[in-house]
């Protein structure tokens, strides 16, 4: 196990700024996951990590130790990428014990943590297959072994499991959870797949546009974004963003008016609330929408069409101004009609400025 600590890195491809100013400290035997956008250049801050790619300012710390200039081989990493690349006229053994061998290890030395890594991840009975032979879990277990048997300090994942069917990637998953308990090991994971962040991660790093966004734990970035980006990017389905006026603003209070263009107003408790902003746009995830009766203060809702997903039906629709809204329900089936009407759940609301920067409540 060991920290890492990234300082002020910056990476530009000539005048192409794909990281700005990333600052990171990951705790010892923290799982944290890189999620973003494709070209968010979470992938690339991976590779500065293990030094397949060079900084253009910033330094890497590992353990203590600066390692911008530190050989790959040397910094003690190991990287799990998204192609297994397997040799395939090696056996799971050699494949698993390749880079040792290639470093020098004697052979009862690389017989026996091979073996470990094998007991690990179940796969004492594949030691003698070739890659060919294997399924497509199974080859990624055999990369990840490859990796264990070096015994590394910290272990990155780039986007390992993007080649799986979604049944596979879902058990992968709980593999991975498990091996990380029974390591206790440093783990960084790049995805673009935020359900496979939330479900991973001790905390998450969000990007977007070479920029950390937001840095926290799975469930502080669900409830509390600290911007639109983060509040849109997290959470299946993703949070609902309503056009709104600001009518009054209290000492306690802000009231919102033609929400969605329903003509409707909204009060809301809201201390020190900027009365210079006179638009917002109003956050509300599916579950904080709830189906009504037709009340005067309910904002009516066009019904485009409904999942239907067993445990919960999921009803996409639009409000006047053409905002789309999800409503989540656990009522059972959809009853077809082509318009219903919703309330809010003012505790589950979250207000943003038109640049997309969340408006927090005064803590005085």
């Amino acid at each position: 196990m060991a920290e890492l600590e990234i300082t002020s890195i910056s990476k530009s491809f000539g005048t192409v700024e794909v990281l700005r100013d990333v600052n990171l400290k990951i705790r010892s035997g923290e799982f944290v996951v890189f999620v973003g956008p494709s070209g968010c250049g979470k992938s690339t801050l991976l590779r500065m990590i293990t030094g397949l790619e060079t900084e253009s300012s910033g330094d890497i710390h590992i353990d203590g130790k600066r390692v911008n200039e530190v050989d790959p081989a040397k910094r003690g990493t190991a990287m799990v990428f998204q192609s297994y690349a397997l040799y395939p006229h090696m056996t799971v053994a050699e494949n698993m014990g390749f880079g040792l061998k290639m470093a020098g290890e004697p052979k009862n030395v690389i017989r026996e943590k091979v073996a470990q890594a094998a007991g690990i991840l179940r796969l004492e009975q594949l030691l003698d297959r070739r890659p060919g032979q294997l399924s497509g879990g199974q080859k990624q277990r055999v990369a990840i072994g490859r990796a264990i048997v070096r015994n590394p300090k910290v272990f990155l994942f780039d986007e390992p499991l993007s080649n799986l069917d979604a049944e596979l990637r879902v058990q992968m998953r709980a593999e991975l959870i498990d091996l990380h308990r029974r390591l206790g090991a440093t783990m960084i994971y790049v995805t673009h797949d935020q359900v496979e962040a939330m479900t991973l991660a001790d905390r998450i790093v969000v990007m977007h546009g070479g920029v950390v966004q937001q840095y926290g734990r799975p469930l502080d970035l669900y409830d509390d974004p600290d911007n639109r980006f983060v509040a849109g990017f997290i959470g299946s389905p993703k949070m609902n963003f309503l056009d709104a006026a600001v009518n009054e603003v209290g000492s306690d209070h802000v009231t919102l008016g033609n929400i969605g263009g329903s003509g409707r107003t909204l009060r809301l408790p809201f201390r020190g609330f900027d009365a210079s902003v006179k638009q917002v746009v109003l956050g509300v995830r599916p579950e904080h929408v709830s189906l009504g009766s037709g009340g005067p203060d309910e904002l009516p809702v066009t019904v485009s069409f409904a999942e239907e997903l067993g445990d919960v039906t999921y009803i996409h629709g639009k409000l006047p101004a053409g905002n789309p809204l999800i409503i989540r329900s656990d009522k059972g089936r959809h009853d077809g009609q082509d318009t219903c009407a919703v309330t809010l759940d003012s505790h589950g609301l979250r207000l943003f400025d038109a640049a997309g920067r969340r408006l927090r409540e005064s803590r005085t």
